[in-house]
């Protein structure tokens, strides 16, 4: 019997990631490196020989990179993310890969999406960037209640159902779509066509893949079909809005206000301190600055419990993969 150690290796790990990494490896049987880089070429030797690979989302896996992993001996790509848009999926199926990706309580995203449209509402940016000057004046600073308003949640997968379990408290209007309604709906929940939830939605937040079908859904056109006003809210994936149609509506007063957590593009930039680096994101940099745009970094995830779930899915698909015995 072979009792030498099964391989594996996990690219772009954190800091905050490897007490979660720890057990594993301790586990007898099992070898496994952390590598701080994302999986490229530059960092494929790290690859050679492994069974599996634990990835996030700058690992950016396209036929050549699946190719070169191939060639490395590497059966199992482990996602530490609930997304796989980053890899090549039709290139990964035809050379044999296995796939698995990462799942969460969608407790953390739903809270965060709570807060966005909260920050938004109240005008929350304008008012701490004043009292950090010491200007404390209320002028422009009038928000509006949830009460009063019809929220859409466009998407109703866990995290779309947490979202709207997290409004069912505000006693705000909910209203739903989705290409699959699930079996059950949080209360009070009315379920209906995009096109109606987009006419009659004051905030609208969106929980869907990016996939052909949901790229660039925001756009131009859809924008034109809202109320004026409309508050927008974005914790899914930054391709699933228009940035060119989000400057003109911001611009125009279309949008009342804008709640981003995801960017288009964002991949060499959210997640690195990149204080001292010129940014050749223009269109990230010019709606940031717009007083009723709130971005932040792709960090709606980012609690303690979801980390340790992203990491414990990852290596338990790796250690349980058809590809390797234990």
């Amino acid at each position: 019997m072979d009792l030498s150690p099964i391989t594996f290796a996990a690219f772009e790990v954190r800091d905050d990631e490897r007490p979660f990494f720890r057990p594993y490896q301790e586990k007898d049987g099992v070898n496994l490196s952390l590598i701080s880089e994302p999986l490229m070429p530059q960092t494929l030797e790290f690859a050679r020989g492994c069974l599996g690979v634990s990835i996030l989302g700058r690992s950016r896996l396209d036929r050549p990179m699946l190719e070169a992993l191939k060639q490395q001996g590497v059966k199992h790509l482990a996602s530490r993310t609930a997304g796989l848009n980053h890899i090549d999926l039709e290139a990964a199926a035809e050379l044999g890969f296995i796939v698995t990706h990462a799942s969460y309580s969608p407790c953390s995203v739903a809270d965060f999406t709570i807060m966005l449209m909260l920050t938004c509402l109240r005008k929350y940016k304008q008012a701490l960037f004043r009292a950090n000057v010491n200007d404390y004046s209320l002028s422009g600073l009038q928000g509006r209640e949830m009460r009063s308003l019809t929220v859409g949640i466009v998407g109703t997968g866990n995290i779309g159902c947490a979202v709207m379990r997290n409004l069912s408290g505000f006693g705000c209007r909910i209203l739903a779509c989705s290409r699959h309604r699930p079996s059950i709906l949080p209360p009070n929940v009315e379920y209906t066509d995009f096109e109606e939830l987009i006419c009659q939605s004051d905030i609208i937040s969106l929980h869907l893949p990016l996939t052909e079908e949901t790229q660039r859904l925001i756009n131009r056109e859809t924008l034109a079909r809202m109320k004026d006003g409309v508050i927008l809210i974005n914790t899914a994936r930054g391709g699933l809005l228009d940035v060119e149609a989000l400057i003109e509506g911001i611009e125009s007063e279309k949008i009342g206000a804008l709640g981003v957590d995801v960017f288009e593009h964002e991949e060499d930039i959210f997640h690195k301190d990149r204080r001292s680096d010129i940014i050749s994101n223009r269109d990230m940099a010019y709606i940031r600055q717009f007083p009723n745009t709130v971005m932040t970094q792709h960090m709606a995830f980012f609690t303690q419990e979801a980390v340790a779930s992203m990491v414990q899915y990852s290596m338990d698909h790796l250690l349980h993969s058809p590809a390797v015995t234990l």
